[in-house]
């Protein structure tokens, strides 16, 4: 029969449209070094279709990529939306990255015009030479930094030269590159990633979803995340669909900072990796702030102890969803909501459960599968390396050999290790590279990692393999204790406590404490760093 469903593109124009005329007044709010400037969808709106009258007279066409060294800010979500409705591939900057990896990325890309805050400045002018010669910048200021940098286009005077008419967005096929981003890994050169159209929409719209993050009008959103890592996790664009307010945090990401803005601008959801929730439960045994309109905190990127998730809801009736994504897959891949018939399990099961890694989200396969990639069982025990598909994964990285090694069979091999439950609840384990090989068995660190930092005394645990004779591989413990903290005595019980929980095999043969586990550039523990810190220690036999 005749198709008769009518060919709409998903677009981020039609989100960009449709929510400017739906919700024209809402507010967008971000955290300026001048203080906090607000305005309204309506605004945004405008504004983009200067931007895309501006991008015109720089000579940008379909295609080429548009970087952007930005804070999270307001004119960063003009970016959001003005490269790609107008053709462009937004291909958001690392700003944490090493001067060598810009000079990668912005080549491989190839980068033809680059928005750079002001602040952010120095660090392009210092690699400047070092990229592609048509590169062009446009720096946006803020009042507490220096006039315009050298003789690069000021970001407010391209918007201000350009017209008011609005602009004749394109007609794009919804396969059409929208983003790229590069993914953070901590060995190789990175890996540049491509986001469609119409994964971004429907990964907008996934996100949604009362099993997703449940967002809707009513919410309003702050944006912690950096908007340099995958899109912001694809909140910004899912924001906008709604028609939630939004709050952008700007430079301001320590604990106190967030507090603030969850309290006084009465913010009802956001998301962000593991430490960050792990600092503001800390600053909030001390310090007392009004976080009674936050409903939800998402968080991915690392496991979090099931303690810290009863501990927010007991204690300040926020709900806790964890989940899982990657760079590659745009980023969001699964949510942890509980099943109705979960909600009979006695309490500590309970929350056992909701500190897995969840589910996937429509349009969204896993699978585990072991070396021969023959699957495994969803026993909730069997590990097995990750693999992924569905409509807004990646298919390959961009101009990179690497791809071939990356899929198999039209699934994305994650690197990550996991197991799946019966009732489709997948539970990251470890990366590969992360396990611990002790005699030909290997040892995930994750769940060491979770029960050591669910002690009250700790602030972050890690797990790294360090050599042995015998062995070939130990676990070795590396813990920053809460101030004060008698460290032979945790020590202690902090063995105890395993050797309670997990076979003899799988225990640490030491334990070392130092003042702060290094970090990687989104804010995940560097495993990598502490694996060259400890590369030469020698474990007590």
């Amino acid at each position: 029969m005749q198709d008769f469903t009518m060919r709409y593109p998903l677009t981020l124009t039609h989100i960009l449209e449709r929510s400017a005329k739906l919700f024209a007044a809402k507010s967008i709010a971000s955290c300026m070094p001048e203080g906090v400037h607000r305005y309204r969808y309506a605004d945004l709106h405008g504004r983009v279709h200067r931007l895309a009258h501006g991008l015109a007279r720089l000579g940008i066409q379909r295609g080429d990529r548009v970087g952007t060294l930005c804070w999270n800010s307001y004119r960063h979500l003009e970016l959001y939306f003005g490269v790609p409705c107008f053709g462009g591939v937004l291909h958001t900057l690392n700003l944490r990255l090493s001067k060598d990896q810009l000079i990668y990325i912005i080549n491989h890309a190839q980068d033809r015009l680059i928005f750079v805050d002001s602040s952010l400045w120095p660090t392009l002018k210092e690699i400047k030479r070092a990229l592609p010669d048509n590169c062009r910048f446009v720096v946006i200021k803020d009042e507490q930094s220096a006039s315009k940098a050298e003789t690069n286009m000021d970001y407010e005077e391209l918007l201000s030269t350009s017209s008011d008419d609005l602009f004749a967005w394109p007609t794009l096929d919804e396969f059409t590159p929208a983003a790229m981003c590069y993914t953070s890994g901590t060995t190789g050169n990175s890996k540049g990633v491509i986001y469609t159209h119409r994964g971004v929409f429907l990964h907008s719209l996934a996100l949604s979803m009362t099993d997703g993050f449940g967002l809707c009008e009513r919410d309003t959103i702050l944006q912690a995340i950096p908007m340099f890592h995958a899109n912001g996790w694809g909140i910004p664009y899912a924001a906008f669909l709604n028609g939630a307010g939004i709050v952008f945090s700007g430079r301001s990401l320590q604990p106190a900072d967030i507090a603030r803005l969850i309290e006084d601008e009465k913010v009802t959801f956001t998301a962000g990796v593991p430490t960050l929730w792990m600092g503001l439960h800390n600053l909030l045994q001390t310090q007392r702030y009004n976080l009674s309109t936050l409903r939800t905190i998402f968080c991915a990127g690392a496991a979090l102890p099931a303690q810290l998730i009863e501990s927010y809801e007991k204690n300040f009736g926020i709900r806790f969803l964890l989940g899982w994504g990657m760079t590659e897959t745009t980023p969001i891949a699964t949510v942890n909501t509980l099943k109705r018939a979960l909600d009979r399990l006695p309490e500590k099961d309970r929350y056992n459960v909701l500190a897995r890694h969840g589910m996937p989200l429509p349009g969204i396969e896993v699978r585990i599968v072991d070396d021969n990639m023959h699957e495994l069982p969803w026993d909730g025990l069997t590990m097995g390396e990750l693999q992924v598909r569905g409509a807004w994964i990646t298919n390959g990285y961009y101009n990179d050999k690497r791809t071939e090694q990356a899929f198999t069979d039209g699934w994305f091999r994650t690197g990550d290790v996991a197991t799946i439950d019966p009732e489709g609840y997948m539970q990251i384990m470890d990366r590969t590279k992360d396990l611990v090989k002790s005699g030909g068995e290997w040892i995930p660190s994750v769940e060491l990692e979770n029960a050591i930092m669910a002690h009250p005394d700790v602030v972050e645990a890690a797990i790294v393999a360090v050599s042995h004779p015998k062995w070939q591989e130990r676990p070795l413990a590396v813990v920053v204790p809460a101030p004060g903290k008698t460290t032979s005595i945790l020590q202690r019980e902090i063995n105890d406590m395993l050797a309670s929980r997990f076979p003899k095999w799988w225990l640490p043969d030491d334990i070392v404490f130092i003042d702060a586990l290094p970090k990687t550039s989104v804010g995940k523990f560097n495993k990598r760093a502490l694996r060259e810190r400890f590369r030469d220690y020698r474990l007590p036999l």
